[in-house]
C-alpha cells in the first residue's frame, strides 16, 4: 500500500524557515522522480519544487533561491528546506511523484503571518 506521509509545518513569522519532510512507503523514491506541492486556500495545487531519481532538481519561479528540495533514498524520505518564508507562502503542502502521482497524503499546514 502505497502511502506518503508529510511534516514538519506549521507557524512562522515572515523570513523564517522551516524543514518538511515526506516519509514514503510503497514506492522506492530513488526510482522515481518525486515533487513538493501547495495548495493554498481557494487555489489550486501548484509544483513547488521536483528532484529526479539521479537528484537533479528545479524549483518553481516564485521560490527558486529560498527553497531547497533534497532526499535520502536511505530513508526513502524527501525533505523541502524552506528559507526566507513569506506570506504567499502559506497553504497545505504536500509531496508526490512528479508524473503518475499515487495517492496524495494529508499533506502538512504552513502558516507565515507575523
Amino acid at each position: 500500500q502505497v502511502q506518503l506521509v508529510e511534516s514538519g509545518g506549521g507557524l512562522v513569522q515572515p523570513g523564517g524557515s522551516l524543514r518538511l519532510s515526506c516519509a514514503a512507503s510503497g514506492i522506492i523514491i530513488s526510482f522515481n522522480d518525486m515533487a513538493w506541492y501547495r495548495q493554498a486556500p481557494g487555489k489550486e495545487r501548484e509544483l513547488v519544487a521536483k528532484i529526479t531519481s539521479f537528484g537533479n532538481t528545479n524549483y518553481a519561479d516564485s521560490v527558486r533561491g529560498r527553497f531547497a528540495i533534497s532526499k535520502d533514498n536511505a530513508k526513502n524520505t524527501v525533505y523541502l528546506q524552506m528559507n526566507g518564508l513569506r506570506a504567499e507562502d502559506s497553504g497545505v503542502y504536500f509531496c508526490n511523484k512528479f508524473s503518475n502521482a499515487v495517492s496524495w497524503g494529508r499533506g502538512t499546514q504552513v502558516t507565515v503571518s507575523s
